[in-house]
């Protein structure tokens, strides 16, 4: 199976997942803090609809062969799901997230294979397009799930196709250390050996090199880490054998995206 065609999984997964963790809940269960900083479980729903929203748009784009929609066009959207009650905000994020999903699995490979996206400063097939939105909708998802259930994780098929991306990711959202440092990266399920160095910040694959310490841990809390979702009551398998830092350290150089 495709790359693209295993984010299209993973998404329709994603998309089960959350709608699922939403039927039910009330008012008082929507205005519930969610775990991304200030927001409420209603808000993260917003902030997937508005995206979603705005992901039709570029999936028009790539399909047509026609103009990304430039950052102007944003706005007004926000504002509408912003307008919206949370009973309102969690009916029409599951909506217009389904129809996003729909519309994807409705590509056959042909169509697949034609996407051609230039936006955000990248030329996107589609792969690279789906992996804009996964990470997104799933760490999103898990910031529902795990204040509803505090051993919640990021689904594993969400993370087998993230893991690799995350050293361009760190590199955007790291916060340089004013003490370089540079870590040994041990993760399992999958597997994988990065070194992380802190002044620059790069995550980048493992080669023989001096270093300060090691950071074992698994692949989805790693990936959580990156995105600043890392704290010591969800980080069961981490182990840190590093004398200059610390897990609030690291929480440091990643906090958040």
């Amino acid at each position: 199976m495709s790359v693209a065609s295993r984010t299209i999984t993973a998404l329709r997964r994603s998309q089960d997942h959350v709608s699922a963790l939403v039927t039910g809940l009330d008012g008082h269960g929507l205005r519930r803090s969610s775990y991304a900083a200030d927001w409420s479980i209603a808000q993260v729903l917003s902030h997937l609809g508005s995206q979603a929203e705005i992901f039709g748009l570029l999936l028009d784009a790539g399909l047509s062969g026609g103009d990304a929609p430039g950052p102007d066009l944003f706005p007004p959207i926000w504002d509408a799901w912003n307008e919206r009650s949370p009973e309102e905000l969690a009916a029409d994020s599951i909506a217009a997230n389904e129809g996003f999903v729909r519309r994807l699995e409705a590509l056959d490979a042909t169509q697949l294979d034609a996407l051609h996206l230039s936006a955000f400063g990248m030329e996107l097939d589609a792969a690279g397009f789906l992996l804009l939105r996964l990470p997104e909708h799933a760490i999103h998802t898990w910031d529902i799930a795990v204040v509803l259930d505090p051993s919640a994780t990021v689904a594993h098929d969400a993370v087998e196709l993230l893991i690799d991306r995350l050293p361009a990711m760190a590199g955007l959202v790291g916060k340089a250390t004013e003490r370089p440092t540079t870590l040994r990266v041990q993760t399992t399920e999958p597997e994988r050996s990065f070194a992380l160095v802190t002044d620059g910040v790069r995550l980048e694959p493992w080669t023989e090199r001096p270093h300060d310490g090691v950071l074992s841990l698994s692949a989805e809390e790693l990936l959580r880490l990156v995105y600043g979702r890392l704290d010591a009551g969800h980080a069961a398998s981490l182990r840190l054998d590093a004398s200059p830092m610390t897990l609030d350290d690291l929480r440091a150089v990643f906090p958040g995206v």
